[in-house]
């Protein structure tokens, strides 16, 4: 029985990564068991007594409130979970186009450590399989084709805000001069989240306090230094290329 249980939380892993991991072709660099474990140091998603799931609702429909906006706009394009969708964000801010083809040191970079820190929400997701609010409420999110497939798929921490969060996190490293508008970016890609109707505020939250310990345990790994390395001289490189064209 204790290896039938084993057997399928293996199977439900492998499930929330093919449906959280923003790019196939990665290469971590710990996987889940090695990096930090949110329910060991943090609190589980709200229950509906708790006043923390008030501010949940109240943030719900400011959510619903900004969707006929422009920021709305930005959250329906936010829903895309991708590197590709990172670069669209990013590249302005960084002053330079993240690519494969002009910057692939920092598109290796971004694509192993993001899904290394994608590892660290997987427990406390498949624990908790916390209902998303459109789930909760039975109403429409802006993007309505990611609804069934979200369904399956735990709210409790944001696997979204940890995508963006992370990627800010590791620019920030990259372009220090740029690292308040670069977190700005990060920050309102979580935000998407809750104006999407796909997660709750204290969702974005919690994902963001997952992926600064996921961060720090990146810091451990000789392969992401080394890697890290090389996208700092990479993005160096290209700036004053940039430079020169002006």
């Amino acid at each position: 029985m204790k290896i039938k249980r084993i057997a399928i939380y293996a199977l439900i892993l492998l499930v929330v990564a093919a449906v959280t991991s923003p790019v196939s072709a990665s290469d971590p660099y710990f996987c889940t068991t090695e990096m930090p474990n949110a329910l060991r140091y943090m609190p589980g998603p709200p229950a509906r007594s708790d006043m923390r799931f008030a501010y949940d609702s109240a943030q719900y429909q400011w959510g619903k409130r900004m969707r006929p906006t422009a920021r709305g706009e930005k959250a329906r394009k936010d829903a895309e979970f991708s590197i590709h969708r990172m670069a669209a964000i990013f590249s302005p801010v960084m002053g330079i186009e993240i690519s494969p083809a002009n910057t692939p040191q920092l598109w290796k970079l971004l694509t192993d450590a993001t899904a290394t820190t994608s590892e660290a929400c997987d427990s406390a997701k498949i624990t908790y399989m916390r209902p998303r609010p459109y789930m909760v409420y039975n109403e429409p999110t802006l993007v309505p084709e990611d609804e069934e497939e979200l369904r399956h798929n735990g709210s409790y921490p944001s696997g979204h805000t940890t995508l963006g969060w992370s990627t800010a996190l590791i620019l920030c490293e990259i372009n220090p001069a740029k690292q308040d508008a670069i977190l700005k970016e990060g920050f309102e890609y979580g935000q998407s989240r809750v104006i999407a109707g796909f997660h709750w505020q204290s969702d974005v939250d919690a994902a963001r306090v997952v992926t600064s310990a996921a961060f720090a345990r990146l810091h451990t790994s000789q392969a992401y230094l080394k890697q890290l390395k090389k996208a700092q001289k990479e993005f160096v490189r290209k700036s004053r290329q940039q430079e020169r064209k002006r």
